[in-house]
């Protein structure tokens, strides 16, 4: 799994395909803990129903990200959906003392249910697109054979991958086999 998107909603947005999609309520608990939505410590027990409606907001959050991205405006039916996953109020943080004794840890005040973590999800995603500067950072991943979109808050705002570990890693290996091959021919 990645969370190399910048923000919660862009990571549940690229969360797709056989290694990363949430087919089932263990990846998905997995992902609940690696995108900090649940707290490690905290106990999620996902329904069989879980994965489903977060693939539809996953879904949902794409499309928004692809129209941003290419300069499109999102459609009318997608803003009602956003919104109708954003109205539930999200998992309420509580602090609590932590295993060591010397300081807080952070965790959820109950159980999360699924509406209330789509809705975290949803309200990071209208925080997103209605910020007029953070949709500027919105980029599209220059690697070849990646489409993620990601946020970048990267110094001189040049990135241009999504994980310059994975997809930028690929790209200057390609350009050293490229130049190897080249001297190689030309020798």
């Amino acid at each position: 799994m990645r969370f190399d998107g910048g923000r919660v909603c862009l990571d549940l947005a690229m969360a797709a395909g056989r290694e990363e999609g949430l087919p089932d309520p263990r990846r998905l608990t997995a992902w609940l803990y690696g995108s900090g939505l649940v707290p490690a410590g905290t106990a999620v027990r996902p329904a069989a129903d879980w994965p489903q409606r977060f693939a539809v907001l996953r879904d949902l959050l794409a499309r928004l990200a692809t129209a941003e991205v290419d300069g499109h405006g999102p459609t009318a039916p997608d803003i009602v959906a956003l919104n109708g996953f954003a109205r539930p109020a999200p998992p309420a943080p509580a602090a609590v003392g932590a295993d060591d004794g010397t300081g807080l840890r952070r965790t959820l005040a109950a159980p999360p249910t699924c509406e209330a973590l789509l809705s975290a999800v949803a309200r990071d995603a209208v925080d997103l697109f209605t910020d007029p500067l953070a949709r500027t950072l919105l980029r599209r991943c220059e690697g070849e054979h990646c489409a993620r979109i990601y946020l970048d808050t990267s110094r001189g705002r040049r990135r241009r991958w999504c994980s310059s570990e994975i997809c930028g890693n690929r790209e200057r290996v390609a350009r050293h086999r490229r130049r190897s091959t080249t001297t190689a021919a030309q020798g």
